[in-house]
């Protein structure tokens, strides 16, 4: 009967997760068609209010007989202005997350910024009457903008919120633990008439099976060792830790491996003297629990720091194409195979992507296995040493940050196998699968190459260090620090 359990909600939740990824897009668009209807609306409205303050005073009639090119202009410009600025906030992360009280300070925050941008930026050399009708400007287009954004969010918001009150959508969810506590907190949320968005999918537990609690209201998923591996099979969204504050170490054991992942994670509020790390209080329609945040930079830090992995990478790609192309002549004269390498690595959140870099090996260099480079490896060709000295192998590597599985800056990924390796000696080496990879690092700057696995658990001291660190500041002098490594030719 529970294997029968198991396997139908296996497939309700196969099926769930289909609809809920294609719903995503669409939700997401929905969004952006409104928020860019608003700032449309909300430019044309303005436009006209400002021709009738400027001097000679113009009404709507006439600004659109004249074609006014600044009009048509802005009704491109500025609602893509309005979309990159939310872009930069998170405004479209997480959108089935989205508290209305939140999303309000949200928008008023970025509509004031927004305004006083455009206002310095477009308006302030307006042919005006007197100074009072600059605030007038200001005032009328901050007021339009933010009602009519505030309108079409607030009505997308209202309605997700309904629909997950009424558990036509919500997300899919495990217990870890299985005791009184956890029983009781699953009889609380699954008996409230309006739910809180999570769908239970089954509990996992830290010693065994055994006969408990849970055991006559959810699926048992598997044991504390295979958690990553239910996460993935069953598209976990949000994970709630129901262990005893007394099992410390258990729960430290939890948060290392949950927090690898993208999901949610909560703890009923006793535990809070034992768990570390930035957390906030969220009451769940009378259920608080804590929610451990997985944010290591502040959303705007985040997408600029997208925006410039983007950007630079272009730039870099197409400034050096001429030089890549000598460099691919060269590996292609060098030996025999092919000028480009690739290979999997582990990406942010344990995902598998093929890292791209220029040939500086003979084709069977690893015929006995996988192995890591040495000073005096055989296995490198003449020009791939002077290539991996200057780090002119890493140069394609801007094609993966294009595509989103690397950024500019983050721990160096490495292969499934020797991450085997360094997680037995130093399990904490999880917590970077929390951001996506770099073609530089931290690690690579302080300590450079590894020859072994020991000296990769010591050079992931400075990845946690990173990570504990991140900002766009920080990001900026490593990659001076690497400039510097590369003009220095002191790479491996």
């Amino acid at each position: 009967m529970l294997l029968l359990q198991v396997e139908y909600i296996c497939k309700l939740q196969t099926t769930f997760c289909l609809m809920k990824e294609k719903n995503v897009t669409l939700h997401t668009c929905k969004y952006l068609a409104l928020d860019y209807v608003s700032a449309f609306v909300a430019w044309f409205t303005f436009f006209m209010f400002r021709k009738q303050v400027e001097v000679p005073p113009m009404d709507y009639k006439q600004v659109l007989a004249q074609g006014d090119a600044m009009l048509y202009v802005g009704l491109v410009v500025v609602p893509l202005f309005w979309l990159l600025l939310y872009y930069i906030v998170g405004a479209y992360n997480n959108i089935y997350h989205k508290a209305r009280v939140q999303e309000l300070g949200q928008t008023l925050v970025v509509s004031i910024i927004g305004s006083v941008l455009i206002f310095f930026a477009l308006i302030l050399n307006d042919n005006i009457q007197n100074y009072r009708n600059y605030y007038q400007l200001f005032c009328f287009l901050f007021s339009v903008h933010f009602g009519l954004t505030c309108v079409g969010r607030t009505i997308i918001t209202s309605l997700t919120i309904r629909q997950l009150r009424r558990r036509q959508i919500g997300f899919p969810t495990i217990i870890i633990g299985n005791n009184e506590q956890a029983l009781q907190m699953y009889c609380d949320l699954t008996s409230k008439p309006k739910s809180a968005g999570e769908q239970f999918v089954g509990f996992v537990t830290i010693n065994g099976e055994g006969t408990q609690p849970l055991d006559s209201y959810l699926p048992f998923l598997g044991k504390l060792e295979n958690l990553i591996q239910i996460i993935k099979q069953h598209k976990i969204e949000e994970v709630i830790i129901a262990v005893n504050s007394a099992e410390r170490t258990e729960i430290q054991r939890i948060l290392t491996q949950v927090k690898s992942t993208d999901v949610i994670i909560k703890a009923i509020p006793d535990m809070l003297d034992v768990i570390s790390g930035k957390v906030k209080m969220s009451s769940i329609f009378g259920s608080p629990f804590v929610e451990l945040s997985h944010d290591l930079m502040p959303a705007w830090e985040a997408n600029i720091k997208r925006l410039a992995d983007i950007v630079v990478s272009l730039i870099v790609l197409v400034s050096i194409s001429p030089f890549m192309l000598v460099l691919a002549v060269c590996v292609k004269h060098s030996s025999i195979g092919p000028v480009f390498y690739l290979q999997e690595r582990i990406g942010r959140y344990g995902k598998p992507f093929n890292i791209i870099k220029f040939r500086t090996m003979y084709t069977d260099a690893e015929k006995y296995g996988p192995a890591l480079a040495s000073k005096d490896d055989k296995r490198i060709t003449p020009i791939g040493r002077v290539m991996r000295k200057m780090r002119f192998d890493e140069l394609p590597q801007f094609i993966n940050v294009l595509k989103g599985d690397m950024s500019l800056v983050g721990p160096r990924p490495e292969r499934q196998f020797f991450i085997s390796k360094i997680a037995e000696k130093a399990p904490h080496y999880y917590s970077v699968f929390k951001v996506r990879p770099g073609i530089t690092s931290w690690g690579q700057v302080k300590y450079g190459y590894a020859e072994t696995v020991d000296e990769m658990v010591d050079r992931l001291k400075y990845d946690i260090i990173y990570l504990e660190n991140m900002s766009l500041y920080t990001d900026i002098k490593i990659l001076i620090y690497t400039v510097k490594t590369v003009l220095e030719g002191r790479g491996q």
